[in-house]
């Protein structure tokens, strides 16, 4: 059964669904016909950001806090890191740091390193196509965005395939029409049937074209975030020097750990920083692989390589918008392979909020699995990932909705899930009220002992928005989920993903603003796009 009316990229997503399992539903009266009606509509809550209003978790104390900031400043110190961009070097060097002549080694002193991240601003604002959608970053804000950069994406009509255009689409369909999803973070799959010289062209233009919040850039060389910067520049309709005052683009800077960063990281650092967009400097520490096997030493580790970028951003544009990145897990010790969700996982996702606090900075963490599929495993070690970001007091959340694989692949089922965890998360986050209203003395009066509340006034002027309704779980009993067809969750979320495609409007851009972005696209493919050895 194909669905209808989608249109040619959006139909291929859901083409071939084989059943009509999906479109069953209980009866239409009664206690059972109307927790089924919950199950076959999508509602959500309105778009808003969320800040998080409780005390953050500090699971160390003070002292050891200081204990891992010693080590880190000492890393730097003693051993140094490499910096493997020449005009990095002489950046640093011209700074103050010991940079030896002929070496890609780089030491600092800790005052250095000090006096430059005390330059970075501890809130600042992304700013979207649609002012509505500006985004604050730091605080108590918590802000959520896409999975990215998965070479691989699934559904279960489809199965496993290489990342394509069409799905890279309906990504952005998706991210676009969840409230609950701020900002994309990167490409949601690769797009690995586009040209690798133009594709970012493309998928920057779709960013601006079928979204309107903030999206990422990666800095994969010069060109790429020349590029970026110009689109950016002429989706938000601005002026040279009106985007250097508006950050509107983010980019995530990985560390080549241990101790390293690279050529197109540092290259990223630099074009971003001078035209004040933000930098999200985010080492990739695994416990026992690409760091110590102690959790304290990785995160001494994490401490120093972030550090690090985060002074040479404020080095090349002092006061720049710039954030910590948390992303230190553990390895699997018999097999090598990333886990996460773990207690470890948790542990560290609090700590490295400690230590952007300490610093002032705010601070990136994950919603992260290493499930193949789908499945019980995929929704608990999400869950535990969560934890550790809002308790770790997450500023922005990666990949918050869609990674599966560890990272390999981009679930179209997945981006539901986490959806409703997110959107339970937001509602978790909401102040709880208590006033005369809500403490209902008057119904407590009227039902007295051993009544019901439900035909209440009390119940009845609340009862729609009392409750948060969840996308996926289904309330109903055993008989009658039996008899709706025995719908799964993972089940109902292909339904609402198809759901929500058929349903995608593209947001208004303006005419001479789609026009000026597609010569720019035309003109730069007809230039080559970019250099590229792959």
């Amino acid at each position: 059964m194909n669905d209808g009316g989608l249109g040619e990229t959006a139909a291929t997503a859901i083409e071939n669904d084989g059943s009509s399992r999906s479109r069953r539903t209980g009866r239409s009266s009664g206690r059972r016909g109307k927790r089924a009606g919950r199950q076959n509509g999508f509602t959500q809550p309105a778009w808003k950001t969320i800040v998080n209003p409780y005390a953050p978790a500090e699971i160390l104390n003070p002292e050891q806090i200081e204990r891992i900031h010693d080590a880190s400043l000492t890393i730097l110190e003693e051993i140094g890191m490499d910096f493997l961009l020449p005009e990095a070097r002489e950046i640093l060097d011209k700074a103050g740091a010991d940079v030896t002549p002929g070496s890609e080694r780089v030491r600092f002193d800790r005052s250095m390193i000090l006096e430059a991240i005390a330059n970075a601003p501890s809130e600042f604002t992304l700013h979207a196509r649609n002012p509505e959608r500006h985004l604050p970053m730091g605080g108590r804000n918590f802000i959520t965005s896409m999975v990215a950069s998965a070479p691989n994406c699934s559904d279960t009509d489809r199965g496993r395939r290489v990342g394509n255009q069409v799905d890279f689409r309906n990504f952005v369909r998706l991210g676009q029409k969840l409230n609950i999803i701020h900002m994309f973070g990167g490409y949601p799959v690769e797009p690995v049937d586009l040209p690798p010289a133009t594709r970012h062209l493309d998928c920057l233009s779709d960013f601006i074209t079928m979204g309107d919040k903030v999206f990422h850039a990666y800095s994969l060389g010069r060109e790429r975030n020349l590029d970026a910067l110009e689109m950016v520049r002429i989706g938000r309709g601005l002026t040279e020097s009106e985007l250097d005052q508006q950050p509107s683009l983010l980019t995530i800077i990985n560390t080549s750990s241990p101790l390293r960063l690279d050529n197109p990281m540092l290259t990223g650092i630099i074009e971003m920083a001078r035209r004040n967009q933000a930098v999200v400097i985010t080492p990739f520490t695994l416990s026992g692989a690409m760091a110590p096997v102690t959790l304290a030493g990785a995160l001494a580790q994490q401490n120093a390589e972030a550090l690090a970028g985060l002074a040479f951003a404020q080095i090349v544009r002092p006061g720049a918008p710039v954030m910590y990145g948390g992303f230190t897990s553990n390895v699997d010790m018999k097999s090598g392979a990333p886990a996460f969700g773990t207690p470890e996982y948790i542990k560290t996702a609090q700590i490295g909020g400690q230590l952007a606090r300490r610093y002032g900075i705010p601070y990136r963490s994950s919603n992260v699995n290493a499930s193949n599929c789908v499945d019980a495993q995929a929704a608990y070690e999400s869950v535990f990932a969560l934890w550790g970001a809002v308790t770790g007091h997450t500023n922005l959340l990666k990949h918050g909705a869609g990674w599966l694989e560890g990272g390999l692949c981009a679930s179209f089922e997945k981006v539901i899930l986490d959806a409703d965890l997110l959107q339970m998360v937001a509602a978790y986050l909401e102040p709880l009220e208590v006033s005369d209203a809500s403490l209902g003395l008057d119904a407590v009066r009227d039902v007295g002992p051993g009544g019901h509340f439900f035909g209440t006034e009390h119940t009845q002027a609340r009862y729609e928005k009392a409750f948060y309704a969840p996308i996926l779980s289904d309330w109903r009993n055993f008989e009658s989920w039996e008899e709706a067809g025995s719908e799964t969750a993972t089940q109902r979320a292909n339904r609402v993903f198809k759901q929500l495609i058929q349903e995608y409007e593209a947001p208004y851009l303006d005419p001479a603003t789609a026009e000026e972005l597609a010569e720019f696209v035309s003109k730069r493919k007809e230039e080559g796009g970019v250099p590229t050895d792959f």
